[in-house]
């Protein structure tokens, strides 16, 4: 094995399994909860209700039916908690709860109906597997699978349950994998016209951050009833003209998903958003208020949040050349010891009493070994998460504390940085993988509609929260 095997990512999509695995609640949350979806945290603990000592009991029913199989109350609760917990951990603003709460029970009714696809096809997560996805999370976390497991059950969880729902969401991934991303293609010419599109300093580099509170109108919606929904439009946006909270407005009025966001759709380009959205909004300054807009669906009154020149990045980047010493914990060597003994090298490191690079050579368990834990020139997102976000908070010359990663314990030391051009070459590579991200996100949404229009869901009674 290689130091390239042991510290390079998997293929992009499984590592989206693992780093985005969140327990099925990122899709509910605003883009700034989903960095912290897998920090474990003691602030804000699910709560059982027991129906003694004059607490209440929450007897547990089924609140939907997704081809026959049912959705119960409790895991509606369950998730609906976690959620919680995530904009509270963040300091942000909760939504209705019984908002909150149609949403997860929504969430839930989409995973039953893909992992009912999952099941039909074959498709199985292993023990193995299973295990791999819970050390990365772990590791991820900066902790030893025990000492996470411990975490997970101190947070309300009990450890069965995580790991089912861990399995469950490693199906979704390969099941999206099998049904949306090996379908998603990228051309030359894709390439040549996000480029151009890039280069052409119009529409192409405009990116837009847009609210919008949508006034669903039913498509058998009668004339009177459509100027009704109409009024309401346009009542919605004077009141947004005249200073009210929009998110408020988007909660309250709104018939769209970003609804439990606060209408807000983050950051998109141009060519990512509704042309009628955008030629609406291109010319007003941030703040400004566009609307009632009638559509297909509806009618929209959109907020501009914001407002930038995009494109791709840079032509050059910073990278980095480190060394590291790695150890593996096995039966011989528990991971608490693993971090002493590098601990012990760091300090001898330290002292002058040995160089880096001999200990390297001496102790590291992967094929850097052989030229003293040399990791060569690499660019950003080459090392997997938790070993890059270590090494890029490193100084030249300065060490890590031990750090604990999906493969290991490794102690990091930065040798150098420098700034690099983009090649040609590497301008189209990243290119082509912003166009794929496109393709697969708007293939994947409208994968999962589809699949979630054909399931029959029978919805039994509202869910006691």
């Amino acid at each position: 094995m290689t130091d390239r095997d042991t510290l390079y990512p998997a293929p992009m999509a499984a590592l989206r399994a693992l780093a985005g695995v969140s327990l099925g609640v990122a899709l509910l949350l605003p883009p700034s909860l989903h960095a912290q979806s897998l920090r474990l945290s003691n602030q804000v603990k699910p709560s059982l209700r027991v129906a003694q000592q004059g607490v209440t009991l929450t007897a547990d029913f089924i609140v939907a039916l997704v081809n026959s199989e049912p959705v119960t109350n409790n895991e509606v609760r369950q998730r609906l908690l976690r959620v919680e917990q995530q904009y509270t951990q963040r300091g942000v603003a909760l939504p209705p709860r019984e908002t909150l709460a149609r949403q997860v029970l929504e969430q839930l009714v989409s995973e039953r109906a893909q992992l009912q696809r999952a099941a039909e096809l074959g498709i199985r997560v292993d023990d193995a597997a299973l295990a791999q996805a819970e050390m990365t999370i772990a590791a991820q976390n900066q902790l030893d699978l025990e000492e996470f497991r411990r975490r997970v059950v101190a947070d309300g969880m009990d450890i069965n349950r995580f790991r089912n729902e861990l399995r469950n969401q490693l199906l979704l991934q390969r099941l999206q994998e099998r049904e949306v991303e090996a379908s998603v293609t990228v051309t030359e010419a894709d390439i040549d016209d996000f480029l151009r599109e890039q280069n052409s300093g119009d529409l192409g580099k405009l990116e837009l951050s847009l609210a919008h509170v949508l006034i669903l109108v039913p498509e058998d919606a009668s004339p009177a009833r459509v100027a009704e929904l109409q009024a309401r439009a346009q009542m919605v946006a004077d009141r947004a003209r005249a200073g009210g909270d929009f998110a408020a407005l988007a909660r309250e009025f709104s018939g769209a998903a970003e609804r439990v966001n606060g209408g807000e759709f983050g950051w998109r380009t141009a060519d990512r958003l509704p042309s009628l959205f955008v030629d609406a909004t291109r010319a007003l300054p941030a703040g400004g208020i566009a609307g009632p807009l009638r559509s297909a669906a509806g009618f929209h009154v959109l907020k501009v949040l914001d407002k930038r020149q995009g494109g791709l990045p840079d032509a050059s980047l910073i990278q980095t050349r480190s060394r590291h010493i790695l150890l593996r914990p096995s039966a011989q060597l528990s991971q608490a010891d693993a971090v002493a003994r590098l601990n012990q090298y760091r300090e001898q490191i330290a002292s002058g009493k040995a160089s880096f690079e001999e200990l390297a050579k001496e102790h590291s368990q992967d094929g850097s070994a052989r030229s003293g834990g040399d990791l060569g020139w690499v660019s950003p997102g080459q090392f997997v998460p938790e070993f890059e976000q270590a090494m890029n908070g490193l100084r030249p010359g300065e060490m890590s504390q031990p750090l604990v990663s999906r493969f290991g314990v490794h102690l990091i030391r930065v040798e150098e940085r420098r700034e690099a051009a983009l090649s040609q070459r590497d301008q189209r590579e990243m290119a082509r993988g912003l166009v794929r991200e496109k393709k697969a996100g708007d293939a994947l949404r409208n994968w999962i509609q589809d699949l979630r229009g054909r399931a029959f869901v029978e919805y039994r009674e509202a869910p006691r929260l």
